[in-house]
């Protein structure tokens, strides 16, 4: 039972936004509203990887780790959204529920770090949710750190407060 890294295609990203979606309620179901969780369906969230993905496949680089032949996870990276030289951001990087714990995000880390220095950023950033201590444990156990900058952002109708985290490449 192997994890495989590749870099997704068109024809991924239905799958993709299907384990966004369930990757995101499992993440945030004791953090964010349930109502606001499900104000995005799964098809929702495919059709918005789709729009993205046709604007964006030439800057970004979206990563799929597959363990048989099923989507196991993902990650996101790409030019930090504000004009800050220097540093690259990973958007995203989500797994399928029953793969937390399993070393896939692990594995998408390390490619999404190298894929970011490859790119020729010299640091890297990415925002979490503030209260994710799960995924704020796994970033600074691969020495991420939270530098101080924080911003309000929305999923469905709740407010959620985000924290910057990044590290050297």
């Amino acid at each position: 039972m192997s994890v495989f890294l590749r870099r997704a295609t068109a024809d991924d990203l239905a799958a993709v936004g299907a384990l966004h979606h369930r990757s995101r309620v499992d993440a945030y179901r004791d953090i964010v509203p349930a109502d606001a969780l499900a104000a995005v369906p799964p098809g929702a969230m495919g059709a918005w990887w789709i729009e993205r993905w046709s604007w964006e496949r030439h800057s970004h680089v979206l990563t799929v780790a597959e363990r048989d032949g099923a989507l196991a996870g993902f990650t996101y990276v790409g030019p930090y959204e504000q004009d800050e030289p220097g540093l690259g951001e990973l958007y995203a990087i989500h797994l399928d529920p029953d793969e937390v714990g399993r070393g896939v995000g692990r594995l998408l880390m390390i490619d999404a770090l190298a894929t970011l220095r490859e790119r020729g950023w010299s640091r890297a950033a990415l925002w979490v949710l503030a209260g994710n201590t799960r995924a704020r444990r796994f970033y600074e156990r691969g020495g991420w750190v939270a530098d101080g900058v924080e911003r309000d952002d929305r999923i469905g109708a709740a407010v959620t407060r985000m924290v910057r985290y990044s590290r050297p490449l």
